[in-house]
């Protein structure tokens, strides 16, 4: 490896690095604004200057790339000269209204001119001033402190692919602004605040709410999707005021989509926070104690195989499990998870993960998109296929039109026929997968809502198997889940199916033959109502509340802990930041109120217990925040059946896709500003 000498010591250094990656290594530390090791170079604020041997002037450490036998100063007068000189010209037009402003304890320009800066200023000259700029309903703009580092523009196009910032006139008269002074469409567009190092970017929804020191930090994980981004949730006393990503280079790096960062201030609204029960066909308040005499009583007039279960899209696997074991005791096992009816084979944990991994999408040379909108269904994972367009080019194709991507890619054909063709090696594109190394096929739920969900799916994975694709090595089978439930629920085999019929609790709903039915914080399961008697077990009043006969108050997913299992498989812990409001309880604390009001014996009062037995259902088990182990299990081949037909791909409400999300008010203003967007054809 080659050598640089920094301050004297001499450091190894891998090819391509740059001065300031090298003094890293060294444990320099280099001040800097326009760097960001996500980022391309732009060298613009020249803070992180050096003094190199034989270089006339101070060097750019950040845009010089590191060389064999470079002696590198990074702590001399001349050095510390250069950069008082730039942080005077960066605060030459600086407001300085640090007690207003919402970056103050977070800001780089604040930190780094504790160091760099002087007790007074030489400039007499008026400072400049910037009209503000409307970036939407989420960023609210100061452009007057801006230093003009590009963060953000670079982010928008390098990152996001959606290039809607931009730079307009030169030099101090340089301004930073929307191409077209609107909101910006793109669902990653709040990171920019957390790129901005000024606070010429802040959050517009968090403004003026609380100061960074007033604030208890909590590490946790997302739950608006099937992903798992490693999360930050800040709380003020109980109220959750605003949730940051956390770095994790393996899941989202240090990027959190806008609904994930958002649709907190949807967590106090619409709230349940007492028992309810319907009254002369009225909801009206009511005690725990009455709530359960009246669920307690139904149950025991009800048959066993007409009790059914089913839960939703945010349940932790441990109030999953306690739900199960509630179930148990009914001696019931209609249960299911699902909002529609899509195919899903619950024998192997390969069928139902993304088995390539988040990160493995760098390493893919082909992609394969079938009946999926990464954009909307998984926000950061597409931002990771977007990644690996950008610096490897890989092909990407298409079976359905999912519309605007943010990279490009090729739809092959809309119809089953076309998934049917690349099996029996009769496309051009089944040329390009065997000769491909590390391909990736990614099969969305609306391919497998279809009439050939179990086709595409089964053959799907024999073809591959076949292929030599899905080994220990590599597994290049992936289905994209929606929900932060769906993978661990299928770990603790929350489905009701047998050998013929995938659909068992479905079939059933739809024909009326249940009596009882348990919405475990299930908002998004669509029938029609006519005998049943419901309850709503959940923390918002959403779509099952509308329903219910009886309804309980729980904790929502920053109220308690528990654990996840995201799209890959990977074990994560959410962790409990605030606390329940009102009456409302944690769901398992709940099932033991039916359980003691039912006199059976009370094992689930003992959350720990809950947690290894949730654990040690968990297939394939290593250890929390790994993936899980790679076992192929050899199955038996599986009877499908081939239907002719086109494959749509469902389009998400992807600001409102769950009880917490159509709360917020943040989320509706982002709803209706696309929706006007689409209605004047300004959007695809």
């Amino acid at each position: 490896m080659p050598k640089i000498l920094i301050n004297g010591k001499e450091i190894e250094f891998e090819k391509g690095m740059t001065v300031l990656q090298a003094c890293e290594l060294a444990d320099v530390e280099i001040p800097r604004f326009c760097y960001h090791e996500k980022l391309s170079i732009a060298g613009n604020c020249r803070m992180c200057l050096v003094e190199m041997e034989k270089s006339p002037k101070p060097i750019a450490s950040c845009a010089m790339p590191a060389a064999e036998g470079m002696n590198i100063k990074t702590n001399t007068t001349l050095v510390e000269k250069a950069r008082k000189g730039v942080m005077e010209f960066l605060l030459a037009n600086h407001p300085l209204d640090c007690p207003v402003c919402d970056q103050g304890g977070e800001c780089d320009l604040q930190d780094q001119s504790l160091y760099y800066g002087v007790d007074k200023s030489r400039f007499i000259e008026n400072k400049r001033e910037v009209s503000e700029k409307y970036m939407g309903p989420l960023i609210k703009t100061q452009m007057t402190r801006c230093i003009h580092c590009t963060r953000c523009v670079r982010f928008a196009t390098e990152v996001a692919g959606v290039p809607e910032i931009g730079a307009v006139g030169r030099g101090e008269n340089m301004e930073i602004t929307t191409y077209l002074e609107k909101s910006m469409e793109s669902e990653l567009s709040a990171n920019v605040i957390d790129l901005c190092p000024v606070g010429a970017l802040t959050s517009k929804p968090y403004a003026f709410e609380a100061r960074p020191w007033e604030l208890k930090k909590t590490e946790s994980i997302d739950v608006m999707d099937a992903v798992g981004s490693n999360i930050r949730v800040d709380t003020y006393n109980w109220e959750v005021k605003r949730i940051l990503p956390r770095l994790n280079n393996d899941i989202n790096e240090e990027w959190i989509s806008d609904k994930t960062r958002y649709s907190c201030d949807g967590l106090l609204k619409q709230r349940i926070d007492v028992p309810y029960i319907k009254k002369e066909n009225k909801l009206q308040k009511s005690s725990w104690d009455e709530a359960i005499e009246v669920v307690v009583n139904k149950i025991k007039e009800t048959k066993a195989e007409e009790i059914a279960g089913h839960v939703g899209d945010m349940v932790n696997l441990e109030n999953s499990l306690a739900f199960k074991k509630l179930f148990k005791e009914f001696n019931s096992d209609n249960l299911d998870f699902r909002e529609k009816k899509f195919y899903i084979n619950p024998k192997d944990k390969i069928n139902y993960t993304f088995n390539s991994s988040i990160k493995g999408i760098e390493d893919s040379d082909l992609i394969i998109l079938i009946g999926t909108n990464p954009r909307h269904e998984a926000t950061i994972l597409n931002a990771r296929i977007r990644k690996a367009f950008v610096q490897k080019k890989i092909p990407i194709y298409s079976i359905g039109n999912p519309g605007d991507l943010t990279y490009e890619y090729k739809i092959i054909g809309n119809k089953t026929d076309d998934i049917k063709k690349i099996i029996d090696n009769e496309s051009k594109i089944s040329e390009n997968i065997l000769s491909s190394k590390k391909p990736i096929i990614i099969i969305g739920e609306s391919a497998l809502e279809l009439k050939s969900g179990k086709y595409i799916f089964e053959e799907l994975k024999n073809y591959l198997i076949n292929n030599n694709f899905i080994t220990e090595n590599w597994n290049a089978l992936n289905i994209l889940a929606q929900n932060a439930s769906t993978v661990g629920l299928l770990d603790l085999n929350m489905i009701s199916e047998n050998k013929e019929n995938n659909f068992v609790f479905f079939d059933k709903l739809r024909s009326n033959k249940f009596k009882l039915l348990y919405l475990l914080g299930s908002d998004n399961l669509e029938f029609r109502k006519e005998n049943e008697f419901i309850i709503y077990q959940g923390s918002h009043g959403d779509k099952g509340a509308n329903l219910a006969d009886v309804i309980f108050p729980s904790a929502a997913y920053t109220e308690q802990n528990g654990l996840y299992l995201n799209l890959e498989g990977r074990v994560q812990e959410c962790k409990k930041a605030s606390y329940p409001i009102g009456d409302s309880l944690e769901d398992w604390k709940i099932f033991n109120l039916i359980l003691k009001k039912l006199n059976k014996a009370n094992y689930l009062n003992n959350f720990e217990t809950l947690r290894n037995d949730s654990i040690n259902s968990i297939k394939n088990f290593s250890k929390i925040d790994d993936l899980p182990k790679k076992i192929i299990n050899k199955n038996d081949k599986v009877e499908t059946q081939f239907y002719s037909e086109e494959v749509l791909i469902k389009k998400l409400d992807y600001y409102y896709t769950n009880s917490i999300s159509r709360s917020s008010k943040t989320m509706s203003e982002c709803r209706q500003i696309n929706v006007k967007l689409l209605k004047t054809g300004t959007s695809n």
